[in-house]
């Protein structure tokens, strides 16, 4: 790809020039993910089409993505795949999405959610990036027989999974909570997600107050926990994020102080503070707030499920997801011992440092190659 200015060709060892059409949501992390993969791609000269499904940006998430080269953000008024009414809803969003790839001269589609390829005709190749899911989401906070609700929305995404050319995931345990969801016959190509560093060396002495973010809203992040936990702690909690869904979903906090939605910026000023950050996550395929903790070199309390485990084993403390008591118990542990706190801090920073946007972008463009590749030799085996 190298050398010839061109993303379909394959040949080499890193691609230049091409288009690629990504979509994304700016509900959550998906949406920084895709600015970093994004800034990343157009370091390798590829011009990338942010297509946003959903809630449109607001004004702070589009200076963000004015800060990018050769990424033109296209608010697309399209329904997410987890909001929509209905299968047809979703299938229709592919299909628009499809002319949307043809009308941007894209070489190559990137989607946020496989559910928008079972139905949406794609005539170049698509990848698909599985973030999250409902069934996984559901296996994981719910448990029992999917709702009907539900279930037309896994079936979408099986379809999905299979139409596309190939599939990622950011870490191998959702890979394979993926594939037994939906009876892959491979499973998905692991890629884990990256950040870039915003913040310096750390400096002085960690302040003394417990932090999380992320949609709070969300069952899954399991804040309702932290919250009763909340009530047995000494020292404040602050949470940074929306309490409310576009879903209708909403959380009571307890004895949290709830900051409401905060900007990058203000997120990492909290995070170079260097609290304890905590997630008690019942179901996380990554965790981006994490990985910004870590990085500022917070010492880190999460819950003891297989991905953090994956991610931040030797780096963390974990705790049973659903105990705030045990929770309650490892905060104070590690705010009266600062050399531990210190050690897991540096750990986790040291560990962070594994986790880079140009990490990503290089399994993502490897994967980018292998399916141009076989478009390729398909092309030339039926010519």
């Amino acid at each position: 790809m190298c050398g010839s200015g061109d993303v379909r060709d394959a040949s080499a060892t890193r691609p230049e020039g091409g288009r690629v059409l990504l979509t994304a949501d700016a509900v959550g992390g998906v949406w920084q993910y895709a600015l970093d993969l994004a800034g990343g791609l157009a370091a390798a000269g590829i011009e990338t089409t942010l297509a946003v499904l959903g809630p449109g940006p607001d004004a702070a998430q589009m200076r963000g993505a004015g800060d990018i080269e050769r990424c033109r953000v296209l608010p697309t008024g399209l329904p997410l795949d987890w909001t929509a009414a209905s299968a047809a809803e979703v299938n229709e969003a592919g299909r628009e999405l499809a002319a949307i790839a043809v009308g941007t001269g894209a070489d190559l589609v990137h989607l946020h959610s496989p559910a928008f390829a079972a139905g949406g005709r794609f005539d170049r190749p698509v990848v698909a990036s599985c973030h999250s899911c409902m069934a996984t989401w559901w296996e994981a906070v719910e448990g029992g027989p999917l709702p009907a609700d539900f279930a037309w929305r896994r079936d979408l995404v099986g379809l999905g999974l299979r139409a596309a050319d190939a599939v990622v995931a950011p870490s191998a345990a959702f890979a394979t909570a993926t594939a037994a969801a939906y009876r892959l016959p491979v499973v998905p190509e692991v890629v884990p997600n990256g950040r870039r560093e915003g913040s310096s060396a750390p400096v002085g002495d960690p302040e003394t107050f417990v932090f999380t973010a992320g949609r709070l809203w969300d069952r899954g992040k399991n804040v309702a926990t932290l919250g009763r936990a909340a009530g047995r702690l000494s020292v404040p909690v602050k949470a940074a994020g929306p309490l409310r869904g576009p879903n209708g979903d909403a959380v009571s906090v307890g004895a949290i102080e709830a900051l409401g939605h905060l900007g990058e910026a203000e997120i990492r000023a909290y995070l170079a503070r260097r609290p304890v950050f905590v997630s008690l996550a019942r179901y996380e395929p990554f965790g981006l707030a994490v990985l910004e903790a870590a990085q500022a070199g917070c010492g880190l309390v999460l819950s003891d499920i297989p991905t953090f485990r994956e991610l931040w084993d030797g780096a963390a403390a974990f705790v049973p997801a659903d105990d705030d008591a045990a929770a309650a118990r490892a905060i104070h542990a590690l705010i009266a011992d600062p050399v531990r706190r210190a050690a897991l801090g540096g750990a986790a920073r040291e560990r962070s440092r594994t986790f880079t946007v140009e990490a990503m972008t290089d399994g993502v463009l490897s994967v980018y190659r292998q399916v141009l590749a076989r478009r390729a030799e398909a092309g030339r085996a039926a010519a």
